[in-house]
């Protein structure tokens, strides 16, 4: 997982994150990101926290037992299913996650499903690179080229699931090893105003 208190920060602007917020990570890893977010919503918002792996779902509860907070649920994700409740989410975000979706089309829309009428997903990636090549995970799309996934296919496959691209970061929180990561903002459309 990612610990950077200047990407959490960058996340709460672009997601409009605050006080009494409900936020999903997805992929949360060790659980790092999520305690700074369930600090940053305090303690009338909520985070959900969300992961595949067993090992790091425990690393998750113990993080967030040791941190005294009672504003994140661990959710058991699966590759094609985020665990999330329909419009349970003021806010999505998610950290070098989305290029080992292997099932996007399935994940997207959960994503989509999980969030408000209105409310922000924001996509924090990198493109593939041949000295990645190695390590490409297993099962992800043909189209992914490596390790990574360009950031036009992540657009393409989220504005099919429905979402509208709001906002391009290029490059986002680089990295030593990885220099081109890139941020993408995407907004659930609201609903139409009734008369």
């Amino acid at each position: 997982g990612t610990d950077d208190a200047r990407i959490a920060d960058d996340i709460a602007v672009l997601l409009a994150i605050g006080p009494g917020s409900s936020v999903a990570e997805i992929g949360a890893g060790h659980g790092q990101m999520s305690v700074r977010m369930a600090e940053k919503v305090g303690p009338s918002g909520h985070v959900y926290s969300t992961e595949i792996d067993p090992d790091r779902l425990q690393d998750i509860r113990r993080r967030v037992a040791d941190a005294g907070l009672h504003n994140v649920t661990v959710v058991t994700a699966t590759a094609s299913e985020t665990g999330l409740a329909p419009g349970s989410c003021d806010a999505i975000y998610m950290i070098g996650v989305y290029h080992h979706f292997t099932d996007p089309v399935d994940t997207d829309a959960g994503l989509f499903a999980a969030l408000k009428p209105g409310g922000r997903l924001l996509v924090n990636d990198f493109p593939p690179t041949l000295w990645l090549w190695l390590w490409k995970p297993k099962g992800v799309p043909a189209n992914r080229g490596g390790h990574g996934v360009a950031d036009h296919l992540v657009i393409d496959e989220l504005t099919h699931a429905g979402f509208v691209l709001e906002r391009e970061l290029t490059p986002w929180h680089a990295g030593f090893f990885i220099r081109h990561n890139y941020a993408l903002v995407f907004q659930k459309p609201p609903v139409p105003a009734t008369r």
